[in-house]
């Protein structure tokens, strides 16, 4: 589903998924193109739950996991090329999910089928490795897979341009009549994190306190995450400049990383003679790398940390 809680030109969708046990796997997808610094997708999660559609599913559950990641849904206008030599980019790291559907599953695994065919044509055929191979995409291109993700380019760029009225207006007639083929191609054009408009344009979102019953606190849903990491290692979260936090985030934007950190990794700490410090607490890291997409002045990079560290989700 799309709409509410998000407003004000952020844009997303929620999905909810029953499972064995009795489980129910729930999510808010927040686009990253948003403009109102204020904004928290982990508190906009926490607003979803209360939905009535969704709390009757919920209410009288236990909160077992907690997670977030980035994801690449570009769709057919991002793809990149997928061959290189020795190698093939397949899957959610190519960004094959189909953003229509909020589905992803199916297309990582046809683009899995597809590279280990090509794979084993090579091997077959004599190659011994380190070539490019062509026979894949091939394959993409004649597959169902290339017609799906193609029959859904417009979905994304048409709610970011024209809003959730117009947008999806749009994407009724392209997908509902002309079946994702009209004679246009949709493209977003500007970089998520050069959307972020200054603070002072807005008024800060007073989100709901947690009940403890359908929404909870940062801290202890990144407790259910199960993250860790060694201490004696070197942060993992790189600033190319450390005073920008304080110098320029904090005054134009009010160091949205806060807010937009779905871990509590950020803050903005006052000492008791009133001055500010920008704390890191990589230890809460999730590894979902918001923060190297959605920094406003592009000064955070996420590093692969020591092996072993991060997040490690139950019953996946």
């Amino acid at each position: 589903g799309s709409g509410w809680p998000l407003e004000g030109g952020t844009s997303g969708g929620f999905f909810m998924y029953h499972a064995e046990n009795n489980q129910a796997f729930v999510g808010l997808i927040v686009d990253l193109n948003y403009a109102n610094p204020y904004v928290s997708p982990f508190d906009e999660f926490q607003r979803l739950k209360h939905h009535p559609v969704l709390k009757q599913y919920l209410e009288g559950g236990k909160r077992v996991s907690y997670g977030a990641r980035a994801i690449a849904k570009g769709g057919f206008n991002a793809l990149p090329e997928m061959t290189f030599a020795g190698g093939l980019l397949i899957g959610c790291n190519a960004g094959t999910l189909n953003f229509a559907k909020i589905k992803g599953t199916h297309t990582a695994m046809k683009s899995g089928m597809l590279a280990a065919e090509s794979v084993f044509d090579a091997i077959k055929g004599g190659c011994s490795g380190g070539k490019q191979l062509e026979s894949f995409n091939t394959a993409f291109k004649a597959s169902w897979l290339h017609d799906e993700l193609y029959r859904s380019r417009n979905f994304g760029p048409a709610m970011h341009k024209f809003g959730p009225y117009l947008g999806g207006a749009f994407n009724f007639i392209d997908q509902n009549i002309f079946g994702g083929k009209l004679p246009i191609t949709l493209r977003d054009d500007h970089e998520d994190y050069a959307q972020m408009r200054p603070a002072k344009e807005f008024t800060p979102i007073d989100y709901p306190k947690p009940d403890n019953v359908l929404s909870f606190d940062k801290l202890t849903s990144v407790f259910l995450s199960n993250t860790n990491h060694e201490e004696n290692q070197p942060c993992h979260l790189v600033l190319k400049d450390s005073s920008v936090p304080l110098s320029k985030n904090l005054p134009l934007y009010a160091e949205p990383a806060q807010r937009y950190c779905p871990a509590g990794v950020y803050e903005i700490v006052e000492s008791e003679a009133g001055e500010a410090s920008f704390q890191i607490n990589s230890q809460n890291c999730v590894h979902c790398k918001t923060c190297d997409i959605k920094d406003p002045a592009q000064n955070i990079t996420w590093v692969t940390p020591e092996g072993g560290g991060g997040p490690n989700y139950p019953n996946m």
